[in-house]
């Protein structure tokens, strides 16, 4: 059924949004959560499980250290309150992908609360509160068989794989995100690309959003303008990239826009996003918290965390994101605009990987915020997922600097590598892309250019030095941009000036 939607400038006219946010992380362990099972991505389905993880009779758990000390990082991390106590709790619901039939979570006595991360967009800062950072597993997955979606309607029939059963989580909740208006899907991808950053910097989880280790629920209602209430809410789930989660929240505002301008309702529900066409389907009726029966979980202790230990792992914590960057800004010597359209782009990771790996900040900060990103755009995907690497990007400066290549060649290089043709000197080598720097091939080229524009070559033996740049264009076209483009005006100018 095709979704009937308001445009979104007009939806924004006549409703106030409001969004919450709930990020599961991953962590970083090399065990699950209660058991000793692998966590490794990639194994043979149902080989990393045991009989704790499957919730076999007579199994009985063991909450895992290293995790409970993420947990504890990421709360401070994100400037929240540390409980002193906390016990896990067990959410009753059924699902195929669920083999104890319950998540052992945490509900009212989460590790960490209280919190807030602070977010740009456009310039603009935008506090965003943190309700609760709580320890939890996750569950198996999944696998639908047959159809052309992947999802279970259409399928021919659906398998099950445990592997992920257990893996520990972390579940970031934020309280409502109020007042950002028409900027509110951009203030949650900022949000979710902001704590993706976070939680590289603390080491505590590898955040791949393509593999499902980072994931986020985008709750979004609308209210009437200038209404104290809150409006119906709908739970988009699982959305695996930071362009998404803002395409989704977008979508949302303006389908929940057309249904209440109908007079129609909405449905407290879940919802599904679909990639390809940048829209959302119903799922299921979204549940509260009551429907979950939870109970404390009577097979695991409670965690009971000491001030001191807290306050050691406080003081080990990396430099604050803000003052990172502050650095990075420094040391790169970048200008406010520069680094602006840095974090715009989500490349200040990526930047700094690359000027590791010796290219200089400057042509770091060329390729990444303004070639890759339009490839990233073109072709609908985040900037991390291109296939290509900082340490790529580097070598191709490197050949650059060495005058093996000239930026124009220099794309076409990045063509090579995106398209998984190699590493770029053998990209050089197999295209035939070195710069050509041959005193004898340039000047064939430079007699070809002035056979063909007498005029100009009277101009520059007057003296007139600039419309040398006439002829160089020449050379290199003729050249299909393989000419040293200083040795030509060198050259040009020792034949005529």
């Amino acid at each position: 059924m095709t979704e009937t939607l308001m445009p979104y400038d007009d939806a924004i006219a006549a409703f106030d949004p409001a969004m919450g946010l709930e990020v599961h992380v991953e962590l970083s362990t090399n065990t699950k959560m209660f058991c000793g099972c692998s966590v490794e991505f990639g194994a043979e389905p149902n080989t990393q499980t045991c009989p704790t993880c499957l919730g076999l009779p007579g199994s009985l758990p063991v909450i895992n250290g290293k995790a409970v000390e993420s947990a504890i990082r990421i709360g401070l991390a994100l400037n929240c309150e540390i409980a002193e106590w906390c016990r896990m709790a067990r959410k009753n619901y059924f699902y195929p992908d669920m083999p104890k039939n319950f998540q052992t979570s945490q509900y009212d006595e989460p590790i960490a609360f209280d919190g807030y991360l602070d977010v740009e967009v456009d310039g603009e800062t935008y506090r965003v509160e943190i309700e609760r950072a709580h320890m939890e597993e996750d569950t198996g997955k999944s696998l639908h068989v047959g159809g052309a979606t992947g999802r279970i309607q259409g399928a021919d029939y659906s398998l099950v794989d445990y592997n992920r059963a257990g893996i520990p989580l972390i579940e970031i909740v934020t309280r409502p995100i109020l007042g950002a208006g028409e900027k509110a899907p951009a203030v949650a991808r900022a949000y979710v690309a902001t704590l993706r950053d976070l939680l590289l910097g603390l080491d505590v989880s590898d955040v791949r959003m393509e593999q499902g280790s980072m994931r986020c629920d985008v709750n979004l209602s609308l209210a009437p303008k200038g209404s104290d209430e809150l409006g119906t809410r709908t739970e988009t789930k699982n959305v695996n990239s930071l362009r998404s989660v803002e395409r989704a929240a977008r979508f949302e505002v303006s389908r929940q826009a057309a249904l209440l301008q109908a007079g129609e309702s909405i449905l407290q529900e879940t919802r599904h996003f679909h990639e390809d066409t940048g829209s959302t389907t119903s799922g299921r009726e979204k549940s509260d918290a009551d429907d979950y029966r939870y109970f404390p979980e009577p097979d695991l202790v409670p965690v009971a965390p000491s001030r001191e230990w807290v306050a050691e792992l406080k003081a080990a914590l990396p430099v604050p994101l803000r003052e990172q960057r502050a650095q990075l800004q420094a040391d790169w010597g970048f200008t406010d605009l520069e680094m602006r359209d840095v974090v715009a782009a989500e490349a200040v990771g990526l930047i700094a990987e690359t000027v590791a790996a010796g290219a200089p900040p400057q042509a770091a900060r060329k390729w990444w915020v303004a070639e890759l990103t339009r490839r990233a755009n073109e072709d609908g995907v985040e900037l991390t997922e291109l296939p290509i690497t900082p340490a790529q990007v580097a070598a191709i400066q490197a050949l650059v600097d060495a005058g093996t290549l000239n930026d124009k060649l220099a794309r076409q290089v990045f063509d090579g590598v995106l398209a998984g043709e190699g590493e770029p000197d053998a990209v050089v080598a197999a295209r035939g892309l070195a710069v050509v720097s041959d005193d004898g091939a340039l000047g064939e080229a430079i007699d070809r250019a002035i056979e063909a524009n007498p005029d100009v070559a009277e101009k520059i033996r007057d003296g007139k030095h600039a419309a040398a740049g006439a002829l160089i264009g020449a050379v290199m076209k003729d050249m299909k941009g393989q000419a040293d483009a200083g040795r030509v005006r060198e050259l040009i100018l020792e034949k005529l000036a």
